[in-house]
């Protein structure tokens, strides 16, 4: 899980090294390449049948599958619109807004210490706003941004509930259910589709090119599959909190090879999230091993 974010955090750093390519076409080709990487490996993985399976695909698939395109396209978008540390904090608010989106559409029961953890997160959101101008801080990114932990929140609850019919059916009638590992594919193709006219006429040089080949493969697509192997392994709170080492591994890039500086507001705001987050996911773990300790004692 540590390899996972040290290859999500590589995007902004390696953003800032483009030469020519606008927003819209970076989206364009970074996508592209994942849905690229995803055909060729869940061809592998899933033979034939996956092609088959996408022409007859449910609707949760095509909303899933819309959700990760909003996650693609939204966070290079705001990597070019404002700095990467603004945009790597607000998207750590990510398993904050799932919680609560569980609680709303799954009926999940909120511990105090999250309803805690939200008020502190949202409090450092609003203190990166003090001076918009600051350091390159920009409004209108860091919104752009927020759309990545919002349709995130959206397909982690419906890929809960497609994962507790899924588990009901193999308890059952031993059917396995809906896969769901495709939808990244419909993402990333989607997300291509839908930038594609916005990025012409193309600009991106070869260097540019290489690069987003790069991002496309091993800062979306390897990290995609391995996230889903791992979470047969590793509960979901350990890995949520380790997921949050992107952050300080993206603003640690950015600052060493981009040459990005960090503003008070960034520094003081992150805190914040970052502290909100880990307080939170640590009490999530102390509650799970204290009920299991329950249980067999």
């Amino acid at each position: 899980m540590i390899l996972v974010t040290l290859l999500w955090s590589m995007a902004g750093v390696v953003t800032r090294h483009l030469d020519s390519a606008p927003s819209f076409e970076v989206t364009f080709w970074r996508s592209g390449f994942n849905a690229l990487a995803l055909a060729v490996a869940l061809t592998l993985i899933r033979g034939p049948g996956l092609w088959r399976g996408l022409v007859h695909a449910p609707g949760v698939m095509w909303i899933s599958g819309l959700c990760w395109a909003v996650m693609f396209t939204a966070f290079m978008v705001a990597i070019t619109l404002t700095t990467v540390a603004n945009v790597l904090i607000t998207l750590a608010v990510g398993p904050l807004v799932t919680a609560l989106f569980a609680r709303l559409f799954l009926r999940h029961r909120l511990p105090p210490t999250t309803w805690l953890a939200i008020a502190a997160a949202s409090l450092g959101i609003a203190w990166m706003f003090r001076q918009e101008g600051e350091m390159g801080f920009s409004l209108v990114g860091t919104l752009v941004a927020l759309a990545v932990p919002l349709a995130g929140a959206v397909n982690f609850t419906l890929l809960q509930h497609v994962g507790l019919d899924r588990r009901r059916l193999q308890a059952g009638a031993g059917k396995t259910g809906q896969d769901m590992l495709p939808a990244v594919l419909l993402g990333a193709s989607l997300s291509a589709l839908a930038t594609l006219p916005l990025s012409w006429p193309f600009q991106a040089s070869s260097h540019d090119l290489y690069l987003l080949s790069i991002l496309g493969v091993f800062q979306l697509a390897i990290p995609c599959l391995l996230v889903v192997r791992l979470s047969r392994e590793l509960p979901a709170p350990e890995i949520s909190l380790l997921a949050q080492l992107e952050v300080v591994f993206g603003v640690t890039w950015a600052w060493l090879w981009a040459g990005e500086q960090l503003s008070a507001n960034t520094l003081v705001g992150g805190t914040l999230v970052l502290g909100a987050m880990v307080v939170n996911e640590l009490a999530r773990i102390y509650r799970s091993r204290s009920a299991r300790q329950e249980l067999t004692g």
